[in-house]
């Protein structure tokens, strides 16, 4: 089995939502399901079909975070060189063409969520920044087209 390397954040994310579906949320669905199964008929009990379905999708997800925790590598990015971007490094770029200030946040794929910006760095964005450092320019072409960035930060 592959590890997973995660961030220390990342991590503590995952930890505490498998803590939340164990100890809130598979207890909010076992009252549900008994609520449904105190309306009577169970065959045509819409209520308790959608209940045992969230339960059922409540213990694969438990499953899963659980599979994923017992082979997590955290990533402990004061071992890394400061001055480059790599997993765990917030990076603030300009962009070249519109002068825009962009920050992201390095992280793996399991982590990334582009709205936080959370960016993986097996995206294209991701895989370029790697390794550079402050005042490099880097040049990107993804699906939207190409994209021109300078490094102005790197933080931890």
């Amino acid at each position: 089995m592959d590890m997973i390397h995660l961030t220390r954040a990342g991590y503590e994310k995952l930890i505490e939502e498998l803590e939340h579906i164990k100890k809130v949320k598979r207890k909010e669905i076992t009252e549900a399901l008994a609520h449904a199964r105190s309306l009577g008929d169970l065959k045509e009990n819409a209520e308790y079909h959608a209940a045992k379905e969230a339960m059922s999708y409540n213990e694969a997800r438990i499953r899963e975070l659980e599979d994923k925790l017992s082979r997590v590598e955290i990533i402990d990015d004061t071992k890394m060189d400061p001055s480059k971007a790599y997993i765990g490094a917030k990076v603030t770029l300009i962009d070249l063409e519109t002068d825009d200030e962009i920050e992201y946040t390095l992280v793996s794929q399991d982590e990334a969520n582009a709205t936080e910006g959370l960016i993986s760095t097996t995206s294209p964005v991701g895989q370029a920044l790697l390794g550079h450092k402050v005042g490099d320019e880097i040049s990107i072409t993804v699906p939207a087209g190409d994209l021109s960035y300078k490094i102005t930060k790197i933080s931890r």
